[in-house]
């Protein structure tokens, strides 16, 4: 039995996964496979890193040590082929409050920020609370030979999106969330054209880059294939990876020491970030020691995404499903049930007592589909489909 098996409780931690359950799907007895957070402990390295720190009574401000840029250097050069340079690196609060740093450094009031719908809620919200605009290019879904749910850029549209007068920054999702696309570098490349044609920035959010399937195209890191010319920003984190979002500590990669300038002068506006040691220790020691893990987790995930999509073909009729190439989050195909979104949900949560994401939530192209978890033990996927299957039966 593998250790991702290992059921392991996290009711009463003060979870936004379990223990928000009642307020938001408004019952405490749904099987939770929503929130991006999994199930799993952190790899052994990052809690005795904690348990370290814990054990020196005081918890002061505390400083960004050498070791900790040296841990993420090492890492992506090691793990992606990505050489990044010490002065490049900007420590920030969560890859969410860097996207609207973004929207306030490199767009002004009023002007245009193009994201790609099905996507991240926060991707719309980091654009409508700072009081810029939403430029929609939405992802083209088409079928393969295979007849399987297959996602990818319409590069033509974001050419007309870019060539606004209002257009300031590209948002990019690589891998995707929610349809699971790792990016080709011959999409990426065109991306990086695009913008640089029409003087558009790009903050490239890359938190999944590390949670690539075994079986599929290795993540081409957006800012191996740009030049010293483009306006790129990359945001990255170890909490995806290593399952510690709580922690709340990622960074901005930003070669432009102007660009890095005017992100870092939005952070120092609202006095963010102020260090804290826990992050600190876990953010280094998942970089420096939970490569074995990570390599485990995604065989682990490789197995329990596989199960999912056969068994959705297999026992859910009027869903379809698909294998995602990165990412622990699956995107469910629901419009063959004849439900609208409301009547979806209502489907989910009363009728098979399972929470997960409503497709709405990622932008209109997610109308009537859902989003499931699979950073789970397999026993709570077989409950969730198990669940599922018997309430399509009653139906």
């Amino acid at each position: 039995m593998s250790r991702f098996d290992e059921p392991l409780s996290r009711e009463q931690t003060h979870s936004v996964k379990f223990d928000a359950r009642k307020a938001v799907f408004g019952r405490e007895d749904v099987v939770p496979v929503w929130v991006a957070d999994m199930d799993f402990p952190a790899p052994e390295a990052v809690t005795e890193a904690l348990s370290r720190r814990a054990k020196h009574p005081v918890y002061g401000y505390t400083l960004f040590p050498d070791s900790l840029y040296a841990a993420m250097i090492d890492w992506f050069r090691e793990r992606h082929g990505w050489t990044i340079e010490r002065e490049w690196i900007l420590m920030a609060p969560g890859v969410v409050p860097s996207l609207h740093a973004a929207c306030l450094a490199y767009a002004g009031p009023g002007d245009g920020v193009i994201i790609q719908p099905p996507v991240y809620p926060p991707f719309f919200s980091s654009i409508r609370l700072t009081g810029r605009t939403v430029i929609e290019n939405p992802l083209i879904e088409e079928q393969t030979e295979s007849g399987e749910l297959h996602y990818r850029m319409d590069l033509e549209h974001l050419e007309a999106c870019a060539a606004r007068p209002d257009a300031r920054l590209l948002m990019l999702c690589s891998p995707h969330n929610p349809v699971g696309r790792v990016w080709t570098p011959e999409e990426l490349a065109a991306v990086l054209a695009i913008a640089r044609r029409h003087e558009v920035a790009v903050i490239s959010d890359e938190i999944h880059c590390d949670l690539v399937f075994p079986d599929a195209p290795a993540h081409p890191v957006l800012a191996s294939l740009a030049g010293p010319e483009d306006a790129l920003v990359t945001a990255v984190a170890p909490s995806k990876t290593f399952n510690m979002p709580g922690l709340g500590l990622s960074a901005l990669v930003i070669p432009d020491r102007d660009r890095r300038q005017a992100i870092k002068s939005v952070f120092d506006q609202m006095h963010l970030p102020q260090c804290n040691p826990f992050s600190i220790a876990g953010f280094e020691a998942g970089y420096r020691h939970g490569g074995a893990w990570l390599d485990e987790l995604m065989t682990y995930l490789q197995d329990n995404r596989d199960y999912v999509t056969r068994c959705v073909a297999r026992d859910l009729p009027g869903i379809r499903t698909y294998a995602p190439e990165g990412t622990y989050l699956m995107w469910l195909d629901c419009r063959e049930l004849g439900l609208d979104d409301v009547g979806l949900k209502r489907f989910f949560v009363q009728e098979a007592g399972v929470g997960m994401n409503p497709g709405l939530s990622f932008g209109e192209p997610g109308s009537r589909f859902m989003r499931l978890n699979i950073g789970c033990p397999r026993s709570t996927l077989v409950e969730v489909l198990t669940r599922i299957a018997q309430a399509l039966e009653r139906r």
